[in-house]
């Protein structure tokens, strides 16, 4: 592993267990096992660095629940038991330890965005980022869905997981799974269409 992947390895770790805020660069430069300098030789900055690390993070987490997907269901499953079952993953990847700290760091990050907008703008960049991929995990969409489909889809799904993710981390017991989602869904779409 070069100096690069070390550090963002070393920035993931500290994500992990101080925050964002909270990790300094001689933390991430101690965590990879590499001088000081080379966050700025590799990154510019330690906040590209963590921005770099966070993106990882998140791009890591929806490899997993894809991995799981893949694993669990067929490719006969429709389009409701996929979103079933990928809710019931999503938020049950919430109980490891990394992946909790990966989202209090994401709430961090936003917290602080009234006072630091470049962070905030970075956050929103990963958010831009990711809503193909959201919509796609949950089977919200497919090939041949209209790109601009695809992102209004992906912006609803990034905001139901924000929103499941925090009732979760306020009350797991209390959070919705997947069929109460679902169910959710149906009944708020059947309302709206006889309207």
């Amino acid at each position: 592993m070069g100096n690069r992947e070390a550090l963002i390895e070393g920035a993931k770790t500290c994500l992990m267990e101080k925050g964002y805020s909270r990790t300094t660069a001689r933390d991430i430069a101690t965590a990879a096992g590499v001088s000081l300098a080379a966050i700025g030789y590799h990154f510019g900055s330690k906040d590209d660095l963590m921005n770099e690390a966070m993106r990882e993070a998140l791009d890591e987490w929806g490899a997993e629940v894809g991995t799981a997907m893949a694993a669990g269901l067929g490719a006969a499953a429709g389009a409701r038991e996929r979103f079933v079952e990928t809710w019931r993953l999503a938020v049950g990847t919430l109980s490891t330890p990394t992946t909790r700290a990966l989202w209090l760091t994401q709430f961090e990050v936003l917290s602080q965005g009234a006072h630091q907008p470049e962070l905030l703008r970075e956050l929103s960049n990963l958010r831009g980022e990711a809503r193909e991929g959201v919509a796609t995990l949950f089977g919200a969409v497919g090939p041949e869905t209209p790109e601009s489909e695809v992102q209004l889809v992906g912006s609803f799904m990034q905001a139901l997981l924000l929103g499941v993710v925090v009732l979760w981390l306020f009350d797991p017991a209390k959070a919705p799974t997947g069929e109460d989602l679902a169910k959710a869904l149906e009944l708020v779409s059947t309302r709206i269409q006889a309207s």
